[in-house]
């Protein structure tokens, strides 16, 4: 029974003597290993808080440059409210018609052609600045003619879309030096004339009679004529 109860007790104090052991060793290694944890997070932290610093930071640049940007949508945006800039009338936008006086030039009052200028665009048009007319004898008896409205009214006329504007052209066709036969016959006998907008390349169009029939004739006698401001009519 000694024998037996011995290596009983041995065993049991050995046990306990382990298990002491291997308590001291975890509370001893799980003091040092929360310990270094919580050294790595409280080094963490002041990272993620400079992080999260940053970017606030960002975020408040970011939403302040958003800020400018909408303001300068917003002056755009005004500006284009305020007004669309209307394109130029030029021979790709408009059509061009130019109608003969109904009567000859008297001493009281010159001949009175028609220049018409018709937005052909699905938007309006501006015409500002000089509109140059030509004339040149059709048999080339006579050097071209020439006149425009720089002077007689040149300020911008905006041109609705399929609207027209027209402008008076007056002339002397009258020659009082030829004969009585002769005299509704100038030097320049133009059925054709050539028209160009302000800034614009010219385009050539038939003198129609005064109905708006073809056939027309600009005889002009003289060395210009002149060309008026354009007005809705």
């Amino acid at each position: 029974m000694r024998t037996t109860t011995r290596p009983a007790l041995l065993a049991v104090g050995a046990v306990a003597t382990l298990a002491l052991s291997l308590t001291a060793c975890n509370d001893g290694s799980g003091t040092k290993d929360g310990g270094a944890a919580d050294t790595g997070a409280s080094s963490a932290a002041p990272s993620g808080s400079a992080a999260a610093s940053a970017s606030a930071a960002g975020s408040s640049s970011a939403s302040s440059g958003g800020g400018t940007s909408t303001s300068g949508g917003g002056s755009s945006s005004s500006g284009t409210g305020g007004g669309r800039v209307t394109a130029a009338c030029t021979t790709k936008n408009t059509s061009v018609t130019f109608l003969q006086s109904s009567g000859h030039a008297s001493d009281a009052q010159a001949a009175d052609a028609t220049l018409k200028i018709t937005n052909t665009s699905e938007a309006p048009c501006t015409i500002v600045g000089p509109t140059t007319v030509v004339a040149a004898d059709d048999q080339g008896k006579a050097s071209p003619v020439s006149g425009d409205n720089s002077k007689d009214g040149s300020d911008a006329v905006d041109v609705p879309a399929g609207a027209a504007v027209v402008a008076d052209v007056l002339y002397n066709d009258v020659n009082g030096e030829g004969t009585k036969s002769a005299r509704y016959t100038c030097p320049v006998q133009a059925s054709h004339v050539k028209v160009a907008l302000p800034k614009d390349v010219s385009t050539t169009v038939n003198v129609m009679k005064a109905n708006g029939s073809p056939g027309g004739v600009f005889s002009v006698c003289g060395t210009d004529f002149k060309v008026g401001a354009f007005a809705a009519r």
